[in-house]
């Protein structure tokens, strides 16, 4: 059988944050309304990932998962383990908090939700909320029961081409004006902290998640030091952003191809990989795929090694061995 990367269909979801950017900006066909989420590597259940390619043709990604353990390292667990998403923030997000995997089995049944994200895209003075100020749990709790949300929450400049890595029990949100590719666990785990008091489809204020927020979060928050590592190859360049040493869950890369550039698949079970800039191409063997920005697709473990053509900027992820 002829070895070929995995590409997959996006799955859209509205959001009542969300706007038209990903059909401008990545020339996808998203369906009306709000959109503010495109799943674009997904088994989860929640919005399920459909294979492009021969042989495996119309195949959601869970179902090759579960019966050709083989292109993918043969994992010792059932879900496939990266959510890879574009997120398109035309309004703020609802402050949040994941839990992680402990707290997620007893009350949700699910994997905890880990996640990072690379900076697509920010207008002028975009920021995220990212972390708190409290530095107990009971003074976390005050602040949150009387609404002191300019003293709770921090603030955070961004840019295009920030990097920030979130744990679970950190409180976070995207704000109006940014676009992220997120790379997280495998979950649909969100606690909704505080919601600016919007009123959703159905006429009412949003659910909030109060007590489990405040049983997950992180007290008192400590911003992950993470000290990317660059290798040169030529003009090309990659840029590990998050790795083993960091995270437990994953292994985050930033792909600048301006000259060729083979790589091996080495340990790594398999590659997740997005293609988030310009164009160019994969090739295998005899055999080359041309790529262009909002392609993505799995390298599965029978690709042993290749070659990256063209100038484009891809997001390479792969699950690290102790989550996987």
């Amino acid at each position: 059988m002829k070895i070929t990367p995995l590409f997959l269909e996006p799955v859209f979801h509205r959001k009542i944050w969300g706007g038209r950017n990903l059909e401008r900006d990545f020339g996808y066909q998203i369906p009306e309304g709000k959109i503010g989420e495109c799943w674009a590597i997904s088994g989860h259940p929640h919005g399920l990932s459909t294979i492009k390619n021969d042989p495996y043709a119309g195949e959601t990604l869970d179902v090759v998962y579960g019966q050709h353990p083989e292109l993918f390292g043969r994992p010792r667990r059932s879900e496939f383990p990266i959510l890879t998403k574009i997120l398109d923030a035309n309004d703020n997000l609802s402050i949040q908090v994941h839990p992680d995997d402990f707290y997620a089995q007893q009350h949700e049944n699910s994997l905890g939700k880990t996640e990072c994200w690379y900076v697509l895209k920010a207008k002028p003075g975009a920021y995220l909320i990212y972390g708190h100020t409290a530095n107990s749990r009971t003074e976390l709790v005050k602040d949150i029961e009387n609404s002191e949300w300019d003293k709770l929450l921090r603030k955070v400049p961004v840019q295009k081409g920030d990097f920030i890595y979130t744990p679970s029990g950190t409180i976070h949100a995207l704000t109006s004006g940014i676009e992220v590719l997120e790379t997280q666990q495998s979950s649909d785990v969100t606690y909704r902290l505080y919601d600016y008091d919007r009123i959703g489809q159905n006429g009412k204020k949003r659910r909030l998640d109060i007590k489990k927020s405040e049983d997950v979060i992180t007290v008192p928050f400590v911003a992950p030091h993470l000290i990317p590592i660059v290798r040169h190859e030529e003009e090309s360049t990659v840029n590990t952003l998050v790795g083993a040493k960091d995270s437990s869950y994953f292994t985050v890369q930033k792909l600048a191809i301006k000259t060729p550039l083979s790589e091996r698949l080495g340990t790594r079970p398999f590659l997740v990989c997005s293609v988030i800039d310009g164009s160019g191409a994969l090739a295998i063997g005899d055999y080359s795929y041309n790529l262009i920005k909002g392609d993505h697709f799995i390298l599965p473990t029978s690709i042993a090694h290749w070659q990256w053509l063209g100038e484009m900027t891809l997001i390479v992820s792969w699950p690290n061995a102790g989550k996987y």
